[in-house]
């Protein structure tokens, strides 16, 4: 039998709004999480995909619960960025529509702070914040959050991966310890245990799907390619799917910006989306990408939090992210409501262990596909072209006065010239772009420099390395292939040497080229693992099991690891 909101505990004014809204029969997530709220007080964890519908399951029952009589806050919802605290807000709002007197406010910088004064001088009952600019207000005591009832952390692992510890501290404390807490994420990583251990009462973990496993409609697939032909890969996959709407992940916002500029100097309708852009320019980008203005959406990680956009198609990954957790994320935009997505990766030679990585995270095999030919890419083009006249709906009352004179202009061509000359006109641009295009895909197992590892170094002996120490071990899953090629990425051409990588339990040693240890260092900069952000530093003289610089290693050689109290670093 089909369960409805009402089965639920859903009443009947919140009935109206979602009947208004086309909602009828709550989502898995929705079923078990809105029940629980309504029946029971206490802090609960709800584990769940992007596009689940996480929103209406701890909105829902807050705004039931809250007594619109009351001028006081009762709600508070932080959220990691600006993009998600307006839509969580927004979707608030359209769920309470026929709730008489309740007030809802979105607080995020970039917005007046003035006008958000004003709005809560006159009383609002759920806060939706990013955690910056409402410590901001609390600070200047322009905010009361002493009788809030409920605290939803939502993309719970985002907020202190973008450094809102210290925010947090400071918000919670000036809430009281009898409220519940709610904890909502897409993946139940290190973040999130910090912020169920610390700031929650024994919480009720409620996951719907496996732990931490990727979307249901979503596939996976890879392509091997050398760092130098990401974009022309980019742009044959592009090209290979004409009617794809998504967005293209980058790690920087330099990277998003070039890739962005590329496309549209290729003429594609693209734009790109980052941090460093001011709120009216975001709010344009978002308006154009929703309405279907843009195809392609070239997005940081930061910058894409928050997007609720169900129809994508494709999610396209030009570097993996440094932290395999983000791709849960990522891919979870695309396959919402119901509809099938793909997620792809471009993936250096070097990299091909974070698939493996990624795949145990998500519980989800990667296919590994070719990166299609100029001339694939010329048919594909050309039949979806062929198809779109064959669905062309035709206006005989405008075009039959014109179609006299326009078939005695052609009656001098054969069918066969005629196509010809249909592809000519619609088709040159592929085929003068395609003709001769190389194989950009890299075999399994091929790669630059050495075959095992991809290290870029001339052999031999006698060069001089440095120790390098690392904040990150084996308990945070680091392993030698990612700092390898970590450093090779970051290297900007040099044949930098590694000699031997020792792993600890919460450290890492490495031996790095001396001449060359400036990029080693700037190599780890702003990087994490697996939600930890590493700090390398140069090992003092007489660290770890050698000095700081010393000579006579072999370098690229990572077979045989130090023991390190009895168990193998391997």
């Amino acid at each position: 039998m089909t369960q409805t909101f009402a089965d639920i505990g859903i009443n009947a004014q919140l009935l109206k709004g979602l009947e208004r809204l086309g909602f009828t029969e709550p989502t898995p997530v929705q079923a078990q999480i809105i029940p629980l709220m309504l029946e029971q007080e206490r802090d609960m964890v709800g584990l769940a995909q992007t596009g689940t519908g996480k929103t209406a399951a701890f909105g829902l029952p807050m705004i039931q619960l809250i007594n619109s009589g009351s001028k006081k806050t009762q709600g508070l919802i932080l959220c990691p960025t600006r993009e998600l605290c307006r839509q969580v807000a927004g979707d608030l709002t359209d769920y309470s529509r026929f709730v008489s007197g309740l007030r809802v406010l979105a607080i995020y910088g970039g917005a007046s702070m003035e006008q958000q004064i004003r709005e809560l001088r006159r009383g609002v009952h759920i806060i939706v914040a990013t955690p910056g600019r409402l410590k901001d207000l609390l600070s200047r005591g322009r905010v009361d959050i002493s009788a809030v009832r409920y605290v939803v952390f939502d993309e719970a692992d985002e907020m202190l991966q973008m450094g809102f510890q210290e925010e947090l501290n400071a918000i919670l404390a000036m809430t009281p310890p009898e409220k519940n807490s709610l904890l909502f994420s897409a993946t139940m990583s290190m973040e999130v245990t910090k912020i169920a251990s610390r700031y929650m009462d024994n919480p009720l973990e409620i996951t719907v799907g496996k732990r931490n496993a990727g979307a249901e409609n979503v596939s996976h697939d890879y392509y091997m390619v050398l760092g130098r032909n990401r974009y022309p890969a980019l742009k044959r996959i592009v090209d290979n799917n004409p009617q794809m709407y998504g967005i293209v992940f980058c790690r920087t916002r330099r990277e998003t910006q070039d890739v962005a500029e590329k496309l549209i100097g290729d003429g594609y309708n693209a734009d790109s989306l980052h941090g460093e852009l001011s709120q009216a320019l975001r709010d344009q980008v978002m308006r154009k990408f929703r309405a279907k203005s843009l195809q392609i959406l070239v997005a940081t990680d930061v910058a894409a939090r928050g997007l609720d956009v169900n129809d994508l198609s494709h999610i396209i990954n030009y570097n993996l992210p440094d932290d395999n957790a983000a791709y849960t994320h990522r891919s979870g935009r695309t396959g919402r409501a119901g509809s099938r997505g793909i997620s792809i990766a471009l993936v250096d030679p070097r990299e091909q262990y974070r698939i493996r990585q990624i795949e145990k995270r998500i519980k989800k095999k990667f296919t590994l596909a070719n990166i299609p030919s100029g001339q694939e890419v010329c048919k594909t083009r050309l039949l979806s072209l062929v198809e779109e006249v064959i669905e062309a709906k035709v206006d005989s009352e405008r075009i039959d006065p014109l179609f006299a004179d326009v078939s005695e202009k052609l009656a001098h061509l054969s069918r066969e010239e005629l196509v010809k000359k249909f592809i000519a006109l619609e088709f040159n641009r592929f085929l003068d772009y395609y003709a001769n295009a190389p194989d950009l895909n890299v075999r399994p197992g091929q790669s630059r420099g050495d075959k095992r590892t991809g290290i870029k170094n001339k052999g031999g002996r006698g060069g001089r390395f440095t120790r390098i120490h690392l904040n990150v071990g084996r308990r945070n899953g680091i392993v030698p292939e990612q700092l390898i090629g970590r450093i090779n990425e970051s290297g900007g051409g040099d044949r930098i040497q590694i000699g031997k990588i020792e792993i600890m339990r919460n450290a890492t040693m490495l031996e790095g080229d001396s001449r060359y240890i400036s990029k080693i260092l700037l190599a780890f900069q702003h990087y994490k693992v697996n939600g930890k952000v590493v700090v390398a530093n140069v090992a003092p003289h007489g660290a770890g099991s050698g000095g700081g610089v010393h000579k006579g290693r072999r370098p690229g050689k990572f077979n045989k690891y130090k023991k390190q109290g009895g168990r193998s670093t391997r």
